[in-house]
């Protein structure tokens, strides 16, 4: 490979790029709400079954991703309990298809998202939604005017953060989805089939180079973020 490839790519390597693209941010835009929603549960609410909440939304991050991968499968596969439901009902296959690779990554990036709401959430002073309640201030008057501005640097680093991790999903994705180019095949199942045909050696490593410099950007921009608007809320307290 000359020079001058490391600065082209293929049409086959921009389609794995911007299929991570697609799917990273099709993967954020549904789990930003569902991870607001548990993390207020979890960081607010008292009901029976918390800690089993708990334990589930963040089973992603401790077990193997190829388990989760496997687990996706046997619901959502088409002899799934799930898959045939969707199957029958509605005509959809899910299994083997774009929409398997960002239900994964959803799977598999909701938890960083959940944790950095959560902890967000948690450090905001509760003395202040009290102060509006007693000005009569309604939950959700609070929830937007107070509660939500000082969560926003947790979710915009957790977001940054779901998003660079949705890049670089992997074993989840090539267990549920396979790795179909031009349908599931994102960046890092490029740079694993790379691997596996001989003589792409440099091909693999200018496709892991691209997914480093994307994964450093965002987790760059995610500290930046947070730290701009944790000024500008300190500003206009």
């Amino acid at each position: 490979m000359d020079s001058s490839s490391w600065l082209t790519l293929t049409p086959q390597e921009w389609q794995a790029v911007r299929l991570s693209f697609v799917v990273a941010t099709r993967s954020l835009l549904f789990s930003l709400p569902l991870a607001v929603l548990l993390a207020w549960l979890l960081a607010r609410g008292r009901f029976l079954g918390r800690s089993w909440l708990d334990a589930f939304v963040h089973l992603p991050m401790v077990l193997p991703p190829v388990v989760i991968g496997w687990l996706l499968l046997l619901l959502f596969g088409v002899r799934g309990p799930l898959g045939s439901l969707l199957q029958d009902w509605f005509g959809v296959r899910l299994v083997f298809t774009t929409n398997a690779v960002v239900l994964a990554t959803v799977v598999m990036s909701l938890p960083l998202l959940v944790r950095a709401v959560r902890l967000s959430l948690e450090n905001v002073d509760t003395g202040l939604e009290a102060a509006a309640r007693t000005l009569g201030a309604r939950p959700l008057d609070r929830f937007f005017t107070i509660t939500l501005p000082l969560m926003t640097p947790g979710i915009l680093a957790g977001a940054v953060t779901a998003f660079a991790a949705g890049l670089g999903e992997f074993g989840a994705v090539i267990t549920f989805a396979s790795n179909v180019e031009g349908e599931t095949q994102t960046l890092p199942l490029a740079i694993y089939s790379a691997t596996q045909t001989p003589g792409a050696e440099a091909t693999a490593a200018k496709l892991s180079l691209i997914s480093f410099v994307l994964a450093i950007t965002a987790l760059l921009l995610a500290d930046r973020l947070s730290r701009r608007v944790q000024r500008w809320i300190g500003r206009t307290a």
